[in-house]
């Protein structure tokens, strides 16, 4: 129970950071722009990359990084990744830390997302994969 509470903590903890960074993009956006933002979903998935049976990892940071790569532009086109670390007591008072790929998707749908999450399940040997979607507004802005 332990390892779910940190896991859940360490979630809100990077739902709070988001949600911060969200509010200053929206508080300094110029108003004149506006008009050109495209209404959308934001998918982001956390991806743990510790055997869900050993809890050792799958592979180094960097092979990670290239096998998550590798299949999401396979699949999507593009993606962002971002690296972080998370960290838990199990239920046994063992402490526990893991690699984290964070990846963020856009102009997609939830099922291509799925899809790429049963994709990276298998891949990584994970239990399950943090999916958020968030109501986003998107703009390529090339200047004036």
């Amino acid at each position: 129970m332990s390892k779910k509470l940190g896991i859940i903590a360490l979630v809100l903890a990077l739902i709070a950071v988001g949600l911060s960074a969200a509010s200053l993009i929206i508080v300094n956006k110029p108003a004149e722009k506006a008009e050109t933002a495209v209404p959308e979903i934001q998918y982001v998935m956390y991806l743990g990359t510790n055997d869900k049976d050993t809890n050792e990892p799958v592979c180094t940071p960097e092979e990670a990084q290239e096998k998550a790569k590798a299949l999401l532009i396979s699949q999507f086109g593009g993606y962002t990744i971002q690296e972080a670390h998370g960290g838990w007591i199990g239920d046994n008072g063992t402490e526990y830390q893991e690699y984290t790929l964070v990846i963020y998707l856009s102009d997609t749908t939830a099922e291509a997302v799925h899809a790429a999450a049963d994709a990276l399940i298998e891949a990584f040997h994970q239990s399950s994969v943090l999916i958020q979607a968030n109501n986003t507004t998107t703009e390529f802005y090339s200047g004036k």
